[in-house]
């Protein structure tokens, strides 16, 4: 397949693979070593990795690797519907097609010059997905991965339509965690919360921070932009910034739920934590010719050294 340079750092580069289904995934390199992996079925994540070539998506060992269904882990884009409160698949179903390399679009900044190899995607829908959802829309996605190893993935819907329409959506974030009762949520604090666990009943979080003993399916509403995961045993903590996404959804199954998944290991609730920036309580809705931006960025950083981010404004190009 083709061999790509980054024309802002030479030393920078990503590159085209064909996986063992005949679809292209695209490999981003930083200078530093960081590593990360975009399928174009789903234009989903599949890895991420630290200079130390740590592993910081996680992965089931059950995962099923074979379109049309989406593989569990990484980031996968949940679109035009979050979860199943709708009419559609679960997710909806942009996690489930072939994206396309969006080549001829120009980048989002000219001046950026913070060395980013990034890719960019683009979704259309098929006549299939307007029998079931009949709205035109152009879906672009930039994923980036920075000289320091942050991962960014920015979302840009338009409706080509001629009639508006409204769509949820989610960045469904599946991090890597040593044990799950040793890591907890800072940011979230004093929140709303709608309880899929209890048909979406409303509670306020009552904790100083969040952390986990039992099955969580929340969806967090009005949330700040900057939120941090800390992995007590790793001694790191994900700070997790987002534009244009109100909403915090945290999912773990727990034992009991685990060995009801097909594609998930029976103990691999361990070793994951779902935490998605998501537009989930209310739809997003576009006029004509109007166009939405959801902006993720994930970054790692020793937990000695994490306070103060939850103070400091998401700034994601």
């Amino acid at each position: 397949m083709g061999h790509y340079t980054n024309l802002t750092d030479p030393r920078t580069e990503l590159e085209v693979v064909r996986d063992w289904n005949g679809v292209d995934q695209v490999v981003l390199r930083s200078p530093r070593g960081a590593y990360a992996r975009v399928s174009l079925h789903g234009g989903q994540v599949l890895s991420w990795r630290n200079d130390r070539g740590e592993e910081l998506l996680f992965t089931s060992s059950k995962a099923i690797f074979k379109p049309p269904k989406a593989m569990r882990g990484g980031i996968p884009i949940c679109f035009p519907q979050f979860g199943n409160s709708g009419t559609l698949e679960q997710h909806g179903f942009a996690r489930n097609r072939i994206w396309a390399l969006d080549e001829e679009h120009p980048p989002l900044n000219q001046n950026d010059n913070n060395s980013k190899a990034s890719v960019d995607l683009i979704l259309k829908p098929s006549e299939d997905d307007l029998k079931c959802w009949p709205h035109g829309f152009e879906f672009r996605l930039r994923v980036s991965l920075t000289k320091d190893g942050n991962l960014s993935l920015v979302s840009r819907i338009r409706n080509v339509n001629g009639k508006p329409f409204s769509f949820s959506f989610g960045y469904h974030t599946y991090l890597s965690v040593s044990d799950i009762s040793e890591v907890r949520i800072e940011g979230l604090e004093t929140l709303d919360y709608l309880d899929n666990l209890s048909q979406r009943e409303r509670f306020t979080e009552q904790g100083d921070a969040i952390t986990f003993e039992s099955e969580v399916d929340r969806v967090y509403v009005s949330s700040p932009n900057v939120i941090a995961v800390l992995d007590h045993e790793k001694k790191r903590t994900f700070v997790i910034r987002k534009e244009g996404l109100p909403d915090v959804v945290v999912w773990n199954p727990w034992e009991k739920k685990s060995k009801n998944i097909v594609d998930f290991g029976d103990e691999e609730y361990k070793q994951m934590l779902c935490v998605d920036a998501a537009a989930a309580e209310r739809q997003i809705t576009l006029k004509p010719g109007e166009e939405w931006t959801g902006k993720l960025e994930l970054s790692e950083v020793p937990s000695t050294n994490c306070s103060g981010h939850l103070d400091q404004p998401g700034i994601i190009i």
